[in-house]
């Protein structure tokens, strides 16, 4: 069987493929992947004569749904042929929708399409609270789902630490450009390096040497200087992450400040946007950081995950992880794609693997350190382990 997904006088957003594998994902997830489903995306126009002929409703709606065979509960054991029915969207409505609710024009379409499936299997929010609710929760749960099943959580070695050591001594071992190729081997899927302005650890040679080395990508964790903006520019890395930057202290300590710096970043992001460099800002799992990064062009967001580790009790920690899975949530639906990282551990980052919307873990002392004992690629390893099992 299958999905036919036609569009007429209107341009999707999004590629055809991206809504047609959507749809076939939830099809599958509600055991009907044998069933013949049809999707017609039109314009505003066309989907007020619809709505005025078959809903006698005046002006456009979003998504309306004509299922095979009305009624009965168990159609699906007893229709004599796999059909479930129509899906009539309205790609106006989605964009201008989209906008309204801040939402990504791939996610707005998905939800439209999920919601028009959920009609024809029976749902319906007009029912009462109850029954909104249920349709509700259904949807939240194949959205999610779907970005979890795209993307099983990555996991990106910050090899700073290793120049830490070799910069107490002033001497040219331990190499952070061999412990990044060994990074590579043992299943990293990138490597991080952060650049400052005082030269603590990373050296300008390591972050060059790293980049022609690497087989994977690189994430250049930076602070807006505009010495190191025109460093990163001639680098060409695969990933810039703007992060807060202060001279005293030994770590990153807290999310960069995007809602109070938007000129100064914003010029930021078009300098690198010029040469398709993305950029991911470091920020605090907050709505008014997430909006302040999309508004100014963000990619990504690196959501600060310190607060949490570093938390004494359980109820700080459970508070801690639910700003962050709220925020990453909030994130994937404001279009932005999401990765995390600061201070997370063999202890505590599965729980932050697991959260649907985060793609990537950037983590680095944990895996130095514990690399001392039994070495960087069972290090690795052994985290990589975590956080796939935490992400299945």
């Amino acid at each position: 069987m299958a999905i036919s997904l036609q569009t007429k006088d209107v341009r999707l957003p999004i590629a055809q493929a991206h809504a047609e594998d959507f749809a076939q994902f939830c099809l599958t997830r509600m055991g009907v992947a044998g069933h013949n489903l049809n999707i017609l995306f039109i314009n505003d126009e066309e989907m007020t004569w619809f709505n005025k002929n078959y809903r006698d409703k005046v002006g456009p709606t979003n998504v309306l749904s004509f299922p095979f065979s009305e009624g009965a509960d168990a159609f699906i054991e007893n229709l004599p042929v796999h059909e479930l029915g129509d899906i009539v969207i309205s790609v106006d409505t989605a964009i201008r929708e989209a906008i309204e609710y801040g939402q990504a024009p791939e996610y707005r379409l998905n939800w439209l399409i999920i919601h028009g499936i959920l009609h024809l299997m029976g749902y319906d929010h007009e029912r009462g609270e109850k029954d909104a609710r249920k349709m509700e929760d259904k949807e939240q749960e194949f959205l999610h789902s779907y970005v979890r099943r795209r993307k099983m959580t990555h996991l990106a070695i910050n090899v700073d630490h290793v120049a830490t050591i070799r910069q107490a001594r002033g001497i040219n071992s331990p190499d952070p450009v061999a412990a990044a190729a060994i990074c590579e081997m043992a299943g990293a899927s990138g490597i991080v390096t952060h650049l400052r302005e005082d030269r603590r650890h990373i050296q300008d040679r390591d972050a060059l040497l790293i980049r022609e080395t690497i087989k994977t990508k690189l994430n250049f964790e930076m602070g807006a200087n505009k010495e190191i903006i025109k460093f990163a520019l001639n680098l060409m890395p695969d990933l810039v992450t703007l992060v807060p930057e202060k001279r005293a202290e030994l770590t990153t300590e807290g999310g960069l400040d995007v809602a109070g710096q938007m000129k100064k970043l914003g010029k930021t992001v078009e300098k690198f946007a010029a040469k398709d460099i993305p950029v991911a800002f470091f920020i605090d799992p907050t709505s008014e950081q997430l909006h302040a990064a999309r508004d100014i062009g963000a990619t990504f967001v690196e959501l600060h995950t310190g607060r949490y580790c570093d938390a004494t009790t359980e109820a700080e920690r459970h508070h801690e992880l639910q700003l962050i899975i709220a925020a990453a949530q909030e994130a994937s639906e404001l279009g932005l794609r999401v990765n995390a990282g600061n201070g997370l551990d063999y202890h505590n980052a599965a729980p932050i693997a697991a959260i649907d919307a985060i793609e990537e873990l950037s983590i680095g002392h944990s895996i130095i350190g514990r690399a001392v004992f039994s070495g960087l690629d069972q290090a690795v390893r052994d985290m990589l382990h975590i956080v796939q099992q935490a992400s299945k």
